[in-house]
């Protein structure tokens, strides 16, 4: 019941090692020749049209046909050929923020900015996700800020030690 069956390449193979490439190889088939010989020298024969070329153009052959098929089940109740034409004649429609107005002093540093934003909200002068929307504003508009600090203070510090030197 121990016996084990020898496999069909032998006992005593082993792979061959391959060797360590020293250089890297370039991108693409080594094999491949610039100007070579073409892998398929007949290649389409000429007059043959593409036969994705006939199926578009078959399909925009009946286009109309398709169309006032789809518009004709959708008057007769067809919820998916409704769904179907409505999706393709009109545009989806898009959240859009409202319009606010609050009193707002953008000279305030970012943490009354943002307490002013958040009173806003707290008074119902603006919608939660708009205010939301405006702290988000301010906290992008002061990253700017501080990156435009700290390039000018690298900038600053690059001078010195080049006065220095």
């Amino acid at each position: 019941m121990t016996e084990q069956i020898a496999p069909p390449w032998g006992t005593d193979w082993k792979p061959t090692p391959q060797p360590i490439p020293t250089e890297p190889r370039g991108p693409g088939n080594p094999a491949w020749v610039k100007n070579g010989p073409s892998p398929n020298p007949k290649g389409r024969p000429a007059g043959v049209p593409d036969k994705r070329l006939l199926a578009t153009q078959a399909a925009l052959d009946e286009i109309r046909n398709i169309v006032a098929m789809l518009v004709g089940r959708a008057l007769e109740g067809d919820t998916n050929a409704a769904s179907i034409v409505l999706s393709k004649v009109l545009p989806s429609v898009k959240a859009q923020a409202e319009k606010v107005n609050f009193e707002f002093d953008a000279s305030l540093p970012i943490s009354e900015q943002v307490a002013q934003v958040l009173d806003a909200v707290a008074a119902g002068a603006v919608a939660p996700d708009v205010g939301r929307l405006i702290i988000d504003s301010i906290k992008s508009l002061a990253d700017v800020r501080a990156t435009e600090q700290l390039e000018a203070r690298i900038i600053a510090l690059e001078e010195a030690s080049h006065a220095r030197a």
